[in-house]
Order: structure tokens, then sequence, then C-alpha cells
């Protein structure tokens, strides 16, 4: 959209032997040339987009003062361009008088293209001050001088238009496509009861929503406050624009969306999770009372046995699951999120100290059906082997049965019988020699 570099040099110097005729038309020519390159630069730069949005503008701040000295730098550059075109059409008019120039045309030409006969009135002597003094009211240059001096005007105007328009053309494009992107975040904010006050989400919006008005009235109003200079850079507008409040505001507002998108999730699945929540919780009652049945029946038929208390129904995880269903219903699903997450994870919980404590009550029952088998299986092994009727043998089992069939059963004491069952039976099976046969004939070994 801009210009961008600096006029064409002038490589004259200053006034030396005069010119012939040859020297003073090349000279001219150079001249012409020059003259299309700059008048082309200013009108480009009086046309640039960013100058014309920068006159139009209310600025504030490092813009306002860099746009009132760059409006004045642009005031002088169109002066000295005049003072120029001057010099130019005044040596263009002493070699059109004859085809051979005069010895007098030539020093007047070798005066205009080499001294400093250009005379320059200060557009701003008007405005001098007591504290800068006096301002002088024209000033003389040499063509190159002259050309020194619009460079390095150009330059600078150039570089203030091109750095406000770079900030423009990048900042606030993408500050309103964030803004619409915060209105979408803030109707569904809205739909699932996000809001400021009852929500840190709810307040982030808040924040991001001020931010990015106070971040846009800045960039629209002071948009050099927003431009880091190239390092080592002197082309003009070298640099970029600081996006770092943008990004900031950006990320933040990603954050928020994120959050607010796993909220929304709860709403399509809150039904079913509430539904796993029942069906988990219902599991753990029915252990409980499972465990509480199997507790009574080993109070009644074990004895001299520890049997830990069973506690009751979780009725703090069903009331927190009743609200949970009065958040669903009201459409509450910012508080719905939060609490189906911990109702989840203490269910489980809830489940498995519900089946510990099952295995922890039943533990005597499950002692007492092992030994109950353990006797048995020992008793069809003897019988395998011929010693059914062994007198020994039966005594022991009898024995050892009673106890494990009768309520209330002595655990530690039927173990030890069906221990000595146990010993009397290896005993009785035991090898006679090493030959192998069996006190029956059979041989092997318990």
């Amino acid at each position: 959209m801009g210009v961008a570099g600096s006029f064409p040099g002038y490589a004259g110097g200053r006034p030396g032997p005069v010119m012939d005729r040859d020297e003073a038309d090349r000279a001219l020519a150079r001249l012409g040339a020059e003259h299309e390159a700059v008048e082309t630069s200013l009108l480009a730069l009086q046309d640039h987009a960013g100058r014309r949005l920068l006159e139009g503008a209310e600025l504030t701040g490092v813009t306002r003062e860099r746009w009132a000295a760059t409006e004045q730098a642009i005031t002088l550059l169109w002066t000295y361009f005049d003072a120029y075109t001057g010099a130019l059409a005044s040596a263009r008019g002493i070699r059109s008088r004859r085809r051979h120039p005069s010895r007098d045309d030539l020093v007047a030409l070798t005066e205009l293209l080499r001294g400093d006969g250009v005379a320059v009135a200060n557009p701003v002597a008007a405005g001098a001050s007591p504290e800068t003094g006096p301002a002088r009211l024209s000033e003389r240059f040499t063509l190159e001088e002259l050309v020194t001096r619009m460079n390095d005007l150009y330059a600078r105007s150039l570089d203030m238009v091109v750095a406000s328009d770079s900030v423009w053309s990048a900042l606030p494009a993408r500050i309103d496509l964030l803004a619409a992107e915060l209105r979408r975040t803030l109707s569904l904010a809205r739909s699932v009861g996000v809001r400021p006050g009852e929500h840190p989400a709810g307040d982030d919006l808040e924040e991001i929503t001020r931010e990015l008005a106070t971040l846009r009235t800045q960039v629209v109003s002071d948009p050099l406050a927003f431009w880091l200079p190239g390092p080592g850079s002197a082309a003009p507008g070298g640099g970029r624009p600081d996006t770092s409040r943008y990004d900031r505001a950006a990320r933040a507002l990603e954050d928020v969306r994120r959050e607010i998108e796993a909220v929304l999730a709860v709403r399509q699945d809150a039904e079913q999770r509430l539904v796993r929540l029942r069906d988990v919780l219902s599991r753990a009652d029915r252990t409980l009372a499972e465990a509480r049945t199997a507790r009574g029946e080993v109070l009644a038929k074990i004895a001299a046995s520890e049997v830990p208390a069973v506690s009751g129904p979780p009725t703090a995880l069903q009331e927190r699951l009743a609200a949970a269903s009065e958040h669903r219903r009201n459409a509450r699903w910012n508080r719905l999120s939060p609490l189906l997450d911990a109702l989840e994870r203490e269910a489980e919980d809830e489940l498995l100290r519900a089946r510990e404590s099952l295995t922890s009550v039943t533990a005597p029952l499950a002692v007492r059906a092992e030994l109950r088998g353990r006797l048995d299986a020992y008793r069809a092994k003897v019988a395998r082997h011929g010693g059914a009727e062994d007198p020994l043998l039966i005594e022991r089992y009898d024995l050892a049965r009673r106890m494990l069939w009768s309520a209330p059963c002595d655990l530690r004491a039927a173990e030890q019988a069906v221990l000595r069952y146990q010993r009397a039976a290896a005993e009785l099976l035991a090898p006679r020699d090493h030959g192998g046969s069996g006190a029956y004939g059979y041989g092997g070994t318990t």
C-alpha cells in the first residue's frame, strides 16, 4: 500500500569549473528523472491509506505526537519539492534559449545545478517560540543538500505512516474476529448457566470482554503504542505489531471455551452418568445389605469370632445424587459438572468399601467351608485306599464333622480336629517299608 525507499540521491557538487553543453545536458536529464521519481513518491505518500486514516482519526498518546510532527514534515517536504521543481524549471528555461548556449548561459546553469542558489521559505518560522529563538525565514541549499533533506523527511514520514497502517491492518480485524468468538462463547456460557459471579469462567469472560473493548479503542487511537521497531532496520516500517495483549486475551478465551465445552459435554451425557451413578450406589447398597445379613449369620453360626461391624447405606451420597438430579432438571450445568465428577469417584470408592466389608464379614464362613471341604477330601482319599473302616479315623472324622456342622461353630477347635484327622490319615496311608507296599497293600503317599 505504501512507497518504500528514498528519493534518488543527487551526485553533484558545489560550483567548480563551468560546465560545458554536454555536462549541462546530462545534468538536466538526470534532474528530470529525479524529479519524476520524487513526484511519484510524494503522490504515493499523499494517497497512502495509512496517511488518510491518520488524517481522519482521533489520535492519542505517542501517535498523536508523532503525527503532528509528521504533518509538519510532509508540509516541509512539499515546500522543498516545489523549490526543487522551480530550480529545475529555471535551468530548463536557460537551456532552451538557444541550441548552443553562451558562456553566460553555462555559468548560470552551473550555478543552478551545483551552487547553493536554491532558496526555500521556512514554513514553521511563524511558530517560533522564545525558548527556541527566532527561526530563519528562509534557507539556501544546493540541489544535493535539498535532496538529502527530502530523503530524510520522506523516510521519517513514511516510517510513521507505514507503522501505523501496519498496526491498523493487523490488530483491529483480529480483535473483531476474537470479539465475535467471544460473543459465541458468551452465548454458550449463558445456555449452560455460566454467569459472572456464579462461575469462575463467567468472571473470566467478563474480564476478556473488558480487555478486548479497551484494547481495540487503544489500538485505533494510538497504533504506534503497539509497534515494535525492528532491531537495526533502517527501512521505513521496519518492525512488527505488538500482539502480546491480544495473544493473552486469545489464550484466556480458548481456556474458557474448553471449560464451557466440558460443561456442554456434561449436559449431553448427564442423564447417562446419573443412571450409572444410581446403579453403582444401588450395588453398593445391596452389597452392604448382603454384608449385614451375612454378619448376622456369622454371629449365629460361628463362635468365638470377631466379626467387624457393617456401615449403613451411603445416605450422604444419595442426598448429593438427588441434588445432582435437581441441577439437571433446572439446567444448572455449571454446578452439575463438578458434582458429577466428585460423585463418580466417591460412588466407586463406596462400592469398593462395601465389597471389602462383605469379604471381611464372610471370612469366617469361608474358613468353615474350606475346613469342611478339606475334611471330606481326606475322607474320600482314605476310602480310596481302603481305610474307611479304621476306628481311629472314624472317631476323629465324626468329631471334626460335629464341630463343623454344629452351630455355633468353634472354628479354632474345629480346625484342630480337622488337623488331627489329617495326621491320623497320613500315618495310616504312609508306606511301612521302602518296598512301596502300603498298610493295606497300596503303594503311594499322601
